[in-house]
This record gives structure tokens, sequence and C-alpha cells, in this order.
């Protein structure tokens, strides 16, 4: 009976194909006649305007009143993830906002961070840290604000876990390994980061490494 409705015969089509947006291909509309853009997904559609099948998409009548279109919407037997009121495919990696993004898989979804979660400690030049939300950004920033810069105490000296006497707080030591030596053989200097000092902030510290005597050059020919 709807075909009867809605479908003409013979079939009269536009002799130019419609322009579909990026995603959405040119598949055979209800009746099977013309082509039509696939409807994608939350898009509105009906008998004649058909989701796009290879996305697993239906027209999906449930929410919508007796008699009018529906919205393409995936088949309740398929697993997806449904975020914020929208549903996401199996496999679909999505960003809810710009400082997350997720990966559903198996009903359920995992989220990793954009935003990068460092810490910055209170230092001569920065006592008191702030992170704040800046205008325009997504990410949240580190600004300095507050007390006067400190004088350093030049006897001043913190070991592992003492507390500093700029920080006023215990320091928990944290570092790298020392790298290979520079030079492949004499005097050469090794590397690592670490906080092991008396203002408990990440530096790059030095020392000198031997990594055996050179060979001796061959002795100058007489002239």
């Amino acid at each position: 009976q709807v075909c009867a409705q809605l479908c003409r015969r013979p079939c009269y089509c536009p002799w130019v194909p419609p322009r579909c947006p990026r995603g959405s291909p040119l598949v055979l509309d209800g009746c099977g006649c013309c082509k039509v853009c696939a409807r994608r997904l939350g898009e509105p559609c009906d008998f004649l305007h058909v989701c796009d099948q290879n996305q697993g998409l239906v027209c999906d009548y449930s929410s919508a009143p007796a008699g009018t279109g529906g919205t393409c919407n995936f088949e309740d037997d398929e697993e997806g993830c449904e975020v914020n009121g929208r549903l996401y495919r199996d496999g679909e990696v999505f960003q809810p906002s710009c400082k997350i993004q997720c990966h559903c898989l198996d009903g359920g979804f995992t989220c990793i961070p954009l935003c990068q979660e460092d810490v910055r400690l209170p230092s001569p030049d920065c006592p008191f840290p702030r992170r704040v939300e800046i205008p325009g950004k997504c990410c949240p920033e580190w600004i300095c604000e507050g007390a006067q810069e400190q004088p350093l105490p030049r006897d001043a000296r913190a070991a592992p876990g003492a507390v500093s006497p700029l920080l006023r707080y215990p320091c928990p030591p944290w570092g790298t390994e020392w790298s290979a030596c520079s030079a492949t053989c004499g005097l050469g200097f090794a590397s690592r980061v670490s906080n092991q000092n008396r203002l408990c902030r990440l530096e790059t510290q030095r020392r000198l490494c031997s990594a055996g005597p050179c060979p001796a050059l061959p002795a100058a020919l007489p002239a």
C-alpha cells in the first residue's frame, strides 16, 4: 500500500544525480527507482529517503509521532555506546569535548585526556603557581601570581625527602637514570633529569665520565 502511494511507475528521475555531502553515498531510494543521498546517523529519514545501510543504519520510528518520518540510527542488536544522548558505533573514535578522546568498544568506552596533566612546583620566580582556564583555549595553563621572590640562602640544601627552606614541605625525589657516556674513549659527560636540588625543581644535571683510555696515535715518521 505504501509503495502504491509513494512510488510512481515508470520512474521519473532527474538527469543529473544529486551531489551528496562527504560521507553520504548515492543509493537507490525506497522505491528502488532513483538515486538519492543516503541519510547519515541522526538525520531524518522515511520510506523514500533511506539510511546508509553500509554503516548499519536503519530508519528508527520509535521516538517519532505516528505518520511522520524517523531518524537514522543503529540497529538495536548492534553493540554501541551512548554518550550524552548520542549513539556511537562499536570501534568508533570520538571526542565528547576538546579535552578528551574516547573509543567505543564492546558496548563500553574508554577515554584518554588530550590536555597535558603536568604539575608545576613552587619556585623562587613562581612561588604560587595556579592552573587556570584561558579564554579561547581548550586546555588550562599554569600562571604565576602572589608573593614576591624570596632570597635564596647560600647554605640552603634539600636532601632527598627533606623540607626545603623555600618550599616548606617534603620534596619527593624524582629523576631519570644517568645517560651513557658521551665519549667512546677518554673523558666525556653523562646527563640526567632530577629534582634533587635546593629548589626541588626539575633540571638537567651533568657529571664527568670516562669510557677508558683512547688508543695511542701512531708515531709520526721522521721527515
